[in-house]
């Protein structure tokens, strides 16, 4: 059984994967035996990331430079990193923002950016790795969406944007499953709140431990609780599963 989640000789790309759950992925990825490529806008923050896997668990990552909402940017780097590992076998779709604007105050124009990067950015990914894959004959796509693609936030108000972009992340998902297979399998990952170190500095520890209180495991969710979830979407575990958002969400969607 234990091969069954063995990802050596496998070859992985991490769109933004450096930092959060991202990171955690394509560490986890790592150290499950494939070799692994992630990719950000920010150099900087990619040798950070690098540096901290290699430290982390002792693998060698190596990272592209790229702006996700740039079709010609995502095009090359697809190219690139075939040519480099020869073919490419895992994608992970992590990049993705919020910003928070009550509905009735939206700006438009960040509506649009969210739009952008939340679902344009990965369809481009899915599309320009996903026939590569096709071609090959093998591959295995991971997207990260949210239980806000599902679930709306009350009393709580600005996610209008975020949940918009999350569900149509969803559908992005199941309809590229339909039409990427029976060579290539697309799944979602869809977690909750999660304890990045940004979100460690900014959210204060009554409203964590509110989070934690409202969902059946009773904690936090942090970026690793996503990489062995991952590595099943990445292994032959998962060989007859598309088209799938498998929420992470320690039971949130359960009771929601």
């Amino acid at each position: 059984m234990s091969n069954l989640f063995n990802l050596e000789g496998k070859s992985a790309v991490v769109v933004g994967g450096a930092g959060g759950i991202g990171q955690a992925i394509a560490q986890g990825l790592a150290e499950a035996g494939a070799k692994v490529a992630i990719a950000s806008r920010k150099e900087e923050s990619l040798q950070r990331a690098v540096s901290e896997i290699k430290e982390a668990c002792g693998a060698d990552v190596t990272y592209y430079i790229c702006d996700a909402t740039d079709e010609a940017q995502v095009e090359a780097m697809a190219e690139k990193s075939f040519a480099d590992f020869g073919k490419v076998d895992i994608l992970v779709c992590s990049q993705g923002f919020n910003k928070k604007f009550d509905a009735e105050e939206f700006p438009m124009d960040v509506w649009d950016d969210m739009f952008n990067v939340n679902v344009k950015g990965v369809m481009m990914c899915n599309k320009h790795f996903g026939k590569r894959m096709k071609a090959n004959g093998y591959g295995k796509i991971i997207d990260i969406t949210s239980v806000r693609s599902c679930m709306a936030t009350f009393p709580m108000k600005g996610n209008a944007g975020y949940c918009a972009t999350k569900g149509a992340l969803d559908m992005v998902i199941r309809q590229c499953a339909a039409e990427f297979g029976p060579e290539v399998t697309v799944n979602g990952i869809g977690p909750t709140v999660t304890m990045t170190p940004m979100m460690e500095s900014i959210v204060p520890e009554a409203a964590k431990a509110g989070i934690a209180a409202s969902v059946p495991l009773q904690r936090m969710q942090v970026p690793a609780d996503c990489a062995g979830p991952a590595v099943f979407l990445a292994s032959e575990a998962s060989g007859f599963v598309t088209g799938q958002i498998l929420y992470v969400d320690g039971g949130l969607t359960a009771i929601g």
